[in-house]
């Protein structure tokens, strides 16, 4: 079945010129001298498509395409307008237009357009049901944590939802970067449209700009057709960028131009293009720092770092490790049909004193993995692809006493590591003085333990 364009053109000459070569192309075309003619039509049936110029009588282009983003918000539109005009062309783009052209149309541009326009149409009406199975496994109720840090967090990702800016995501590998940027993303004013996720480390240099901003057929070797770019695709959403700090210096120039003027010029081409696109860039490497060492622009950065989340590491969190182990465990049980009965002690105990340098990531595949094997038993120690560490005698089956027993050895261990220097415990514990000493009273902590193991040996 062919699609159905509806052109709203005052421009008769125009109007009937691109009736007949839609025609031609297999397109159903309907006519509009204006825009209330065009809004009575398709307040009567349904369209795949609308091409309207901006300046009409009766009702202009802004407003008919205002008018159809209530009626038919899957609809896309493609706005024409005069060369002097294109800030209307960008404001319609920010109101929802999915494309503009400029007069005098060319007509291979104008079939380009349409074409490429129908097949983000496609994609559009799918998306608000494919919008709602993502937000379902993304919302705030997966950003799995009960410490404070991450209390703080879960609020201030809330807020962000609500609004447009800019969020720069800081944190170590695997601490949930994409996670916490999906998060913001479907549970608020960007939901029903496009998440786009780049990893800028993994794009080859000669191919970033193309790859983020597009290209036109015949600007490379290679470029054997036109291709939207990252940013265009995430029109109207949110485009994340991953391990932004990996962008060359010339690349980040033009990121820096393009979030200041909000337009993109695809390689091999000489046009602007509006884009409406919020950016949540993210890093594991210090960008202030890099900065200083001249291999990030400092004005880049404050473009970026609007807001910034500063996700701390899995071994700052600990208290999280059993919360996040069950929820895996539940993930995983119902993926593979497997009846687990929990983890044992001994497991929990294991996964307590690991350092989890791949943070909440290393811990995911350390479940999945174990549930592989543990069929119709306990997750147990045996179970993990690390040795569980010694323990101080035996804690039977009750956790709380195993996270007093591993709690225990990691003040010991913080005491020793800074030379039995109670203030310096207390500094990297990041807790005070004061409840460094409780601590050591309600664990057993001897207050004299450096004598002790001098004379001796170590507890």
């Amino acid at each position: 079945m062919s699609k159905s364009i509806l052109v709203a053109e005052d421009e008769k000459v125009l109007r009937e010129s691109l009736a007949q070569l839609l025609t031609e192309e297999g397109y159903s075309v309907t006519l509009a001298a204006d825009g209330q003619e065009a809004y009575d039509l398709a307040v009567s049936r349904g369209f795949d498509l609308l091409l309207t110029d901006i300046r009409m009588p009766r009702m202009d282009g802004t407003k008919l395409l205002g008018h159809l983003q209530q009626l038919a918000p899957q609809t896309p539109v493609i706005v024409i307008t005069a060369f002097g005009t294109v800030e209307s062309a960008v404001g319609a783009m920010r109101a929802g237009a999915a494309d503009y052209i400029l007069k005098p149309v060319q007509f291979e541009d104008v079939l380009l357009r349409i074409k490429r326009a129908l097949e983000f149409g496609e994609v559009r009406r799918d998306r608000r049901i494919l919008s709602e199975q993502l937000a379902a496994s993304s919302t705030f109720h997966n950003l799995i944590g009960e410490s404070s840090a991450m209390a703080k967090l879960f609020e201030l990702a809330r807020k962000l939802s609500a609004v447009r800016s800019s969020v720069l995501i800081v944190g170590e590998s695997g601490t949930g970067k994409e996670l916490f940027a999906r998060a913001i993303h479907y549970n608020g004013v960007t939901r029903d449209k496009p998440f786009v996720a780049v990893n800028c480390g993994a794009i080859p240099e000669s191919l970033i700009e193309s790859e983020l901003f597009g290209h036109r057929k015949g600007a490379f070797t290679g470029a054997i057709r036109d291709r939207i770019g990252y940013f265009e695709a995430a029109s109207g959403g949110t485009l994340f960028l991953d391990e932004i700090s990996t962008l060359p210096m010339g690349v980040q120039s033009s990121l820096l131009r393009v979030l200041e003027e909000r337009v993109v010029v695809p390689v091999g081409d000489t046009r602007p293009r509006p884009v409406d696109v919020r950016i949540i860039a993210a890093s594991n490497q210090d960008l202030v720092q890099l900065c200083r060492e001249g291999k990030f622009r400092e004005d880049l950065l404050y473009r970026l770092d609007v807001v910034r989340l500063l996700l701390p590491p899995l071994r700052q969190r600990r208290h999280d490790i059993p919360l996040l182990a069950h929820h895996f465990l539940q993930k995983y049980s119902a993926e593979m049909g497997k009846q687990i009965h929990g983890i044992s002690n001994a497991a929990m105990r294991a996964m307590l004193s690991h350092e989890w340098r791949g943070n909440v990531r290393e811990l995911e595949n350390v479940i999945e993995r174990a549930v592989i094997f543990a069929e119709g038993r306990e997750i147990d120690s045996a179970d993990l692809p690390f040795a569980a560490p010694s323990t101080e005698g035996e804690v039977g089956e009750d956790l709380k006493l195993a996270l007093a027993q591993f709690e225990r050895q990691h003040i010991i261990y913080c005491l020793r590591r800074h030379n039995f220097d109670k203030g310096e415990t207390a500094k990297h514990l990041n807790i005070g003085v004061s409840s460094l000493y409780r601590k050591m009273d309600e664990l057993d902590i001897p207050k004299d333990l450096q004598e002790r193991e001098e004379g001796v040996g170590r507890v």
